[in-house]
């Protein structure tokens, strides 16, 4: 959301930090037992398989996609989703998709669960890419069973539900949360579709062990697929408000009234806990007694400012945008359009 008045003025006038600083920060790995058990039982699963659907945020398009996915599952034809369409910004999506393309991943679709965008896209894809590869001791079975894979939080249960919407006029078959590690366990066969027969199994989210970089990290935390408190729900806000002051999203400085956009979190998460009246009375031991001081409650405004940020409220955003910029396929696919070709 941009912003003119006052507002912008300030924006304009500031200096924006060119980086995030990461010193003294690491993120925590965060592989407990469930995911190693869930990425063994997707492994032996696989003779059951005949197709996987990796899921993951389309606002971190790139960053954070478990490398384990790719050298344990692919051998089977793969879907990627980039789900929560809504949430992110989509301006530069055949761009996305050119980036993907020359990682070596050819069938792409974005979506949202919620409100079943382009969910109608998935089965046909989905029986394409099975009828055109060999399904070894599959080839008799008439019914399709997909695996349904990815890093936490990314939307896979929301997937699952939207699909038997659509297509059994069903309600929900599995649980959905808005914090990762809802599901735990691979699941039984859930039906999606009468026509091709199509089951699909649920599995728990599986981060990699070691998460790529700091940064990485910091992208997956935002999105919620990464529980707060591994990072540090101050560090998190103060990354959140880096990126939408550096990709100029003004949308916070409208949504908490500030007044103008600022660079300093201690100063915004200040005004937003006293706007919000989230503040704590404390008594200050001074010469002439004790005395009951106001103080704003910074974590309590911190995890307003990360709600909002994933409620879409602040705008859409996408967070691997720098990766986009210098991507060398994109610039290639610039320069040389089609109509080049």
């Amino acid at each position: 959301m941009r912003l003119s008045s006052r507002a912008l003025c300030g924006a304009a006038r500031a200096a924006w930090r060119e980086s995030f600083s990461l010193d003294g920060r690491d993120v925590a790995r965060w592989f407990p037992g469930h995911m190693a058990k869930g990425l063994k039982k997707m492994q032996s699963s696989l003779k059951l398989v005949d197709c996987v659907i990796e899921v993951h945020d389309a606002r971190i398009s790139f960053a954070g996609r478990n490398p384990l996915f790719q050298e344990t599952l692919g051998i089977k034809p793969h879907l990627l989703v980039l789900n929560k369409m809504d949430l992110a910004d989509l301006k530069e999506q055949q761009k996305i998709i050119q980036h993907l393309e020359g990682e070596g991943l050819k069938n792409i679709i974005f979506t949202n669960c919620i409100k079943d965008e382009n969910i109608k896209q998935v089965i046909p894809v989905v029986t394409e890419l099975v009828g055109s590869s060999y399904r070894y001791h599959r080839g008799e079975n008439v019914e399709f069973c997909i695996m349904v894979i990815g890093v936490p939080n990314v939307g896979k249960s929301s997937l699952i539900n939207s699909l038997r919407r659509q297509h059994l006029r069903k309600g929900k078959a599995t649980r959905v949360g808005s914090e990762p590690g809802i599901t735990r366990a691979v699941m039984s066969r859930i039906q999606v579709c009468e026509r091709p027969l199509m089951f699909l199994l649920d599995t728990p989210g599986v981060l990699a062990p070691r998460i790529e970089s700091v940064e990485t990290g910091l992208k997956l935390a935002l999105c919620g697929t990464v529980l707060d408190h591994l990072v540090g729900e101050e560090t998190l806000a103060d990354y959140l408000l880096y990126t939408l002051n550096r990709h100029q999203l003004f949308g916070y400085v409208k949504h908490y009234d500030l007044g103008e956009a600022c660079d300093d979190v201690e100063s915004v998460l200040k005004r937003v806990a006293v706007r919000l009246g989230k503040t704590q009375k404390v008594k200050v031991l001074t010469g002439t007694g004790d005395v009951n001081v106001v103080q704003p409650s910074y974590p309590a405004a911190a995890r307003d400012f990360l709600r909002t940020f994933r409620s879409g409220l602040l705008g859409p955003v996408m967070l691997d945008r720098d990766t986009l910029q210098s991507s060398p396929r994109a610039d290639l696919y610039q320069a040389f359009s089609p109509r080049d070709a």
